[in-house]
């Protein structure tokens, strides 16, 4: 298992105690943390950990290792501080869908653009952790697939037995670039943070979010995005439905 630095784990935590104390606060100052090479290289090791097919620069794991991780890193760092960090495009890659005739279109990113989507989520996910409602696991850290199906059979004991299953149709296709980072910004009052989020979700196009990178199905900001469109009022009604 990958763990992050010690000292990166005690930032992350600070932002997840500050957004949970207070929970209109915005943040700033973030994009500095991104760019630390602590955190990029945590991330490459986090997106290694995962491997993954190259994207549609081609480059793999092993000829990043065979020509120097330093090296690889340092360029990375010196384009986000000089703000000249452009993603590549997506690769694109249709994969079979279960329980249907139509497939699953991935959009997989350059292994350089993982590693800063990946910083990217290392220091955004506590805000937004904090945030989510104690019922939700899905794409959650520490939480699983057991955990949802112990919290439901709580739920039967206590009576509570109507399930309501929603399922948007290609909702992550159709996902509005606009509103989403308008939501991201009510809790990041960093531009520069926003711009990298913004040519992120250009990479793929003009309209969705693609499914296959770091920061989606998540590897993980589908999690978030989920957690961000549909706020607690009523879904997450303690009375009404735990959303697992």
């Amino acid at each position: 298992m990958t763990t992050a630095p010690s000292s990166l784990q005690d930032l992350r935590r600070r932002i997840y105690a500050k957004a949970k104390a207070e929970p209109t606060w915005r943040f700033w100052g973030l994009y500095v943390h991104i760019c630390t090479l602590e955190t990029l290289r945590a991330a490459y090791e986090l997106a290694k950990a995962n491997d993954g097919a190259p994207g549609s620069d081609g480059m793999t794991f092993e000829a990043i290792e065979a020509s120097g991780v330093d090296a690889f890193l340092q360029q990375i760092q010196d384009e986000l501080v000089a703000r000249t960090y452009r993603p590549r495009r997506n690769r694109r890659k249709e994969i079979p869908k279960e329980g249907s005739t139509k497939g699953r279109v991935l959009s997989i990113p350059a292994i350089r653009d993982r590693v800063v989507q990946g910083a990217v989520k290392l220091i955004l996910e506590p805000i937004f952790e904090a945030d989510f409602q104690p019922g939700s696991y899905g794409y959650r850290p520490k939480r699983s697939a057991h955990d949802a199906v112990h919290r439901v059979a709580e739920a039967i004991v206590q009576y509570k037995t109507r399930v309501l299953d929603i399922d948007l149709r290609a909702f992550f296709d159709n996902v509005r670039h606009h509103v989403l980072l308008a939501k991201v910004a009510q809790r990041v009052d960093d531009a520069d943070v926003m711009h990298v989020l913004k040519m992120m979700l250009k990479a793929s196009g003009k309209k969705g979010v693609p499914q296959g990178g770091v920061l989606t199905p998540l590897t993980k900001l589908q999690a978030f995005f989920f957690g961000i469109c549909f706020p607690g009022e009523g879904l997450h009604s303690k009375d009404l439905l735990h959303l697992v």
